[in-house]
């Protein structure tokens, strides 16, 4: 559906699979789901009367990609909203048809032009937003020349570039002089209790690999008095997780006198039950954030224990390749750092799988890294060379060497987290609910675990009490690799 009403698990959420679905499918998965559920959660948007008799037209977006793409998606409905058009239930009778892209890797890259290619074969007007066209805008026109085209740091254009589509005029819309904030915008978010607040654009890192600094640029941080007018908007529309996001949170406020230490201060003096997640962070700054970090961890309970560190090797020669700023010690030590002072933190990091010239070595280096610091959770990936970028003219690894040591990790990645989530059987304590569907419901705990409820014990509870944005009492009964498994108290 084109505005979820639940969250996965993971951060990069999908709205649909590899498959485009019929009209009959679509109609059958979107069930009972009314034209209501997709209607903003913010009083300042309101369906007034000329909009629902006389709309501008109908609109469908998906998308794909990092919480920050989700956010950009939930911005383009809201300012659409705001300027008359309505939310299609599916896009094949939308007046337009949007998508939001990703293409951070190769494999990702290859789904976004199949998705573009599908949207295009509906004849509808197709705008392609994210960061694929600002990437490959030529493979993009290839398949889909008469698509308009938007940039990550264009999306304020966006009801100009749809009215133009509607028309049948194409707009390029991929660079910008000054890009705006994107805050305090009209937005309808893809889950109620859930706000993704960007935080910055862009990063300092020149990661040989990464195709996102081309996209996005150089650091632009927000002014904190900017996010937290964001968070205190959310927080009165009852929203309970709030996701500070960006290319790189390590670095926010580097260009602007500020840090993320001082910026989480600000936000948890905001008044509210809310808990906020801090966003993926370069390990090269984590040293520097250690003392003011933990005691914000340790001190403020609005902040959850759970943090996201990219290593991405556990070979120096490879980070240094890489570009990366960092050693794996750094990483080691960061880890060992917060674990002794708060044991039950929740740790998650990257791997690349194959980077050029990786030797047996390299990669048992990397092995022997995550055995020794236990990451909750790794995600793992295989090295794809990304157009444009240092890397990309480097010799591959040969792939039934990345595909042996993927499967690996894979294996240690599963065992790690089973005796990581194994420790939390007998643990009692409050969740927030922020996933309903059909039988199942899920919540988060302090550290962001996520914690499944039994459904046995799901039927004997009011609906009131386990709705989203629920706080709720559980146990911890059982765990996979995945998740917890409670029972309501």
């Amino acid at each position: 559906m084109a505005l979820m009403i639940r969250r996965v698990t993971s951060d990069i959420l999908r709205i649909f699979g590899d498959r485009f679905l019929s009209p009959e499918e679509e109609k059958k998965r979107l069930g009972s789901i009314t034209s209501t559920d997709c209607m903003p959660k913010d009083s300042s948007m309101p369906l007034n009367e000329e909009t629902a008799i006389n709309p501008k037209g109908r609109f469908w977006i998906e998308a794909y990609g990092c919480s920050s793409s989700m956010n950009d998606s939930e911005i383009i409905s809201g300012i659409l909203r705001n300027e008359g058009y309505l939310i299609s239930k599916t896009p094949y009778d939308s007046s337009v048809n949007i998508i939001v892209t990703c293409s951070v890797k190769d494999a990702t890259e290859h789904r976004m032009l199949h998705r573009v290619k599908k949207l295009t074969e509906l004849g509808s007007p197709l705008i392609v937003a994210g960061c694929l066209p600002k990437a490959e805008s030529r493979k993009v026109e290839a398949l889909s020349p008469f698509a308009s085209l938007m940039g990550p740091d264009t999306i304020e254009k966006v009801a100009e570039v749809v009215s133009s589509a509607i028309s049948g005029q194409r707009q390029v819309e991929l660079e910008v002089n000054e890009s705006s904030p994107k805050l305090n915008i009209p937005k309808i978010r893809l889950n109620p209790v859930v706000s993704i607040v960007q935080i910055a654009s862009g990063c300092l890192s020149e990661c040989s690999f990464c195709q996102t600094k081309l996209v996005k640029g150089n650091l632009k941080s927000y002014r904190p008095g900017d996010i937290v007018r964001q968070i205190k908007a959310d927080i009165n529309q009852g929203c309970k997780e709030i996701w500070l996001s960006s290319t790189d949170n390590g670095c926010y406020g580097r260009d602007i006198g500020s840090n993320l230490a001082s910026l989480l201060q600000q936000c948890c003096e905001l008044d509210g039950e809310f808990k906020i997640r801090i966003g993926m962070m370069n390990p090269m700054y984590i040293p520097q954030l250690l003392s003011p970090l933990l005691d914000i961890l340790l001190h403020e309970s609005k902040v959850l224990k759970f943090l996201h560190i990219p290593v991405q090797s556990g070979s120096d020669r490879i980070l240094r390749k890489m570009r990366r700023g960092h050693s794996a010690l750094t990483f080691m030590k960061g880890v060992q750092f917060f674990r002794e002072r708060i044991p039950k933190i929740t740790i998650a990091t990257d791997i690349i799988v194959g980077y050029p010239s990786e030797t047996e070595e390299d990669f048992q280096q990397t092995v022997d890294l995550l055995k020794k610091t236990r990451p909750d959770v790794i995600n793992i990936s295989k090295y794809s060379a990304r157009p444009g970028v240092l890397a990309s003219s480097e010799k591959k690894v040969p792939s039934h060497i990345t595909k042996k040591r993927t499967h690996t990790l894979d294996k240690l990645a599963k065992e790690i987290s089973l005796v990581r989530n194994s420790q939390w059987v007998g643990w009692t304590g409050n969740i927030i609910i922020d996933e309903v569907k059909d039988n199942f419901i899920q919540g988060r705990n302090f550290a962001y675990k996520p914690v499944v409820l039994d459904p046995t014990h799901c039927k004997k509870a009011s609906i009131c009490a386990l709705s989203l944005g629920s706080e709720i009492k559980v146990t911890v009964s059982k765990f996979t690799k995945h998740a917890l498994w409670g029972n309501l108290l």
